[in-house]
Order: C-alpha cells, then sequence, then structure tokens
C-alpha cells in the first residue's frame, strides 16, 4: 500500500538526547559499528551528532549543556524487555529505537554484543498470543527481536520480520486515554 497523502521514504533521522556525546560516538560507532555522519555545533554551546544507520537513514543525538538529567521508567524504559515485563515510558516519550538485522544473524549478533560487555534480554518471538512472545517461531511469529540498553540507557532492539504483515493483523479497535475501544471503524 502507498501512502495517498505523503512520499515518504522511510525515516530520515530519528533525534534522541544523551548525557555524554564522546561516550555516545564510542558506543555507536564501536560496539554498534555505524559511521559518524555528521557532527554540528549548536549556538549555545551544544551538539547535535548524526550516525548512518544505512538505507539513508540516520540516528541522530542532541547534547545540551544544562539537560535535565534521565529518568527510567517515565521517559525511557527502566528495564529490558524479556527481563521484565515492566518497560512502560510516559506519554510523548521515546520507547525504544529498532534496528532491523536479517534474521539469520540474531544468534551471532546477540554474542557480539556480550562480547564487548553489552547485557541483552532474551531472544523475543513476538507473536500474536495472551503474552505475546513465545519461544520457537511459528506461522504466528511476525518479528524476532533481542533489547539492550545505549549507555545513557536508552532502550534499543535489533528486530527482524519473519513475515509480511497481512490485513489480518490489523486486529483490534484502537482505546481513548481510559482504556475504552473505538466503537467506530476506520
Amino acid at each position: 500500500m502507498t501512502n495517498k497523502e505523503f512520499e515518504l521514504g522511510g525515516v530520515c533521522h530519528l533525534a534522541l538526547v544523551c548525557e555524554d556525546m564522546e561516550r555516545t560516538v564510542d558506543f555507536y560507532t564501536n560496539i554498534l559499528g555505524m559511521k559518524l555522519a555528521k557532527t554540528v555545533a549548536l549556538p549555545d554551546g551544544g551538539q547535535h551528532f548524526f550516525f548512518d544507520m544505512g538505507a539513508g537513514q540516520y540516528l541522530a543525538f542532541f547534547w545540551f549543556r544544562n539537560a535535565p538529567k534521565r529518568a527510567p521508567g517515565i521517559a525511557s524504559a527502566a528495564n529490558i524487555p524479556g527481563l521484565s515485563f515492566e518497560f512502560e515510558t510516559a506519554h510523548a516519550s521515546m520507547n525504544h529505537v529498532s534496528f532491523k538485522i536479517p534474521v539469520d544473524k540474531f544468534d551471532e549478533y546477540k554474542a557480539k554484543l556480550e562480547a564487548k560487555g553489552i547485557v541483552t534480554g532474551p531472544l523475543l518471538n513476538h507473536d500474536d498470543s495472551e503474552r505475546g512472545v513465545t519461544r520457537d517461531v511459528h506461522e504466528g511469529t511476525y518479528v524476532r527481536s533481542i533489547y539492550f540498553f545505549d549507555p545513557d540507557g536508552i532502550l534499543l532492539e535489533f528486530a527482524a520480520w519473519t513475515r509480511e504483515l497481512r490485513e489480518g493483523d490489523v486486529a483490534h479497535a484502537p482505546v481513548n486515554k481510559y482504556g475504552i475501544a473505538s466503537t467506530t471503524a476506520n
């Protein structure tokens, strides 16, 4: 299906905030292997750096001298999914960043992260079951993932679609702020 309103080509960049730009550059270039593609010095002394995620998409970070400290469990996830089911974040927060990887690379990439000292959650097979995840891949599995944190506590995910999404995958009415399902169809 194509977008009838706007010609979108994916994510241009996702902008996050870090506490230490030097540490952030080290993690995203040396741990995750991304290329630092652009650096900007902001007029107030801050910084804005862009990392190449591939396919013309970038992960960007701001460093602000007087930014508020992080607030896990409020503005960012406090736990790794699979190690805990408590990873809710506040309205208008960013819950996690997911990087698309080849489906056959999970074991290799998990081992690479762990060899670099990164704590990862278990490999999760997301499906439409009551729990939403299963140990085994089956016909209902739509994406596989592993989660981990960057040095600022930003929840990251390596994920791979296991099948094309289908019309039947849209099966739930949206709820309002009180948790009440909409009675109008899209």
